[in-house]
């Protein structure tokens, strides 16, 4: 493990560039997934207080018997809990839930424009629980450049963290940009395009898996059409949360620290932006009105 290289946060904190993801992990089946993805390497669980399955994860560390410093465990605040008091008690449910008493990184799930005086009072609950020690970095997740903006205004620590939809056919460009110039850390969701196969992505949609640049790639260098996309998130700076319960597809998307893409490589990737987003518009329906409370455990 000492030969992967982490990425340095702007607060000096350092993290796994490869996390394991769970969103959408039904909550019985993650403690055994979490503890495939720890026993072949990850040391880096991403999840979230909407996936109903927090409590999973720190079942799945304490199952391998890994140190507590030995995994870097994020989670997000979700809208229901916005709000500086609010978001307090949001970290407090959490912690319970991952069974943890600090948390290495804390973020918010939405920008949620509609109300946004409510994010940044959650955001300010962020920075007084890593004043506190209980977060050891705060980030933000579905943040786009004009809401980086807006949070500046009143914010004081800039977030470590901002993680959103990335992949070959949507890089977002100008969220890189915004975040490099605050020397914030992109981190992709969807790393390797999954989005791109769900249903009503469009009718003519192609799967970036099966996209004939990346698999040329693959093909030369004798791995995967995910370990190539992987690996191209890494070699940017990036941060990537693949996910899967498949235990061989847990494995492969670990395999990637072996290889390098090369500059033409990189570019191949990077032209093949179609600036289409396949998840959710940050500035779209209003995700409060969901009407979906996170538990208290």
């Amino acid at each position: 493990m000492s030969e992967i290289p982490h990425l340095t946060l702007n607060n000096g904190v350092t993290m796994p560039p490869l996390g394991y993801g769970v969103f959408q992990t039904p909550p019985e089946e993650t403690a055994t997934a979490v503890e495939t993805a720890l026993r072949t390497g990850y040391r880096h669980i991403d999840t979230a207080a909407a996936y109903n399955n927090e409590r999973g994860v720190g079942e799945g560390v304490r199952r391998t018997g890994l140190d507590r410093e030995d995994v870097f465990l994020e989670t997000k605040v979700w809208v229901s809990d916005y709000g500086y008091d609010e978001t307090l008690h949001a970290y407090e449910k959490s912690a319970a839930k991952l069974g943890v008493d600090v948390i290495d990184l804390l973020i918010l799930h939405q920008p949620m424009p509609q109300h946004f005086e409510r994010t940044r009072g959650a955001y300010r609950a962020l920075e007084r629980l890593l004043a506190d020690g209980r977060v050891r970095a705060i980030g933000v997740s579905n943040f786009m450049p004009h809401h980086l903006d807006a949070l500046m205004e009143r914010a004081t620590v800039p977030p470590a963290v901002n993680q959103v939809e990335l992949h070959p056919y949507f890089t977002q460009p100008a969220v890189q940009s915004a975040d490099a110039a605050r020397d914030i850390l992109t981190q992709a969701w969807s790393p390797i395009g999954g989005i791109t196969f769900y249903p009503g992505y469009g009718d003519d949609r192609v799967s970036v898996l099966d996209d004939s640049t990346v698999q040329g790639i693959a093909a030369r260098l004798g791995k995967t059409a995910a370990q190539v996309m992987l690996r191209w998130h890494l070699q940017q700076g990036r941060s990537a949360i693949p996910k899967s319960t498949n235990p061989g597809r847990i494995a492969e998307n670990f395999d990637i620290f072996d290889f390098e893409l090369d500059d033409a490589d990189l570019a191949s990737l990077d032209a093949l932006d179609t600036g289409h987003r396949g998840g959710p518009d940050p500035d779209g329906p209003d995700p409060s009105a969901r009407d979906f409370e996170i538990p208290e455990a």
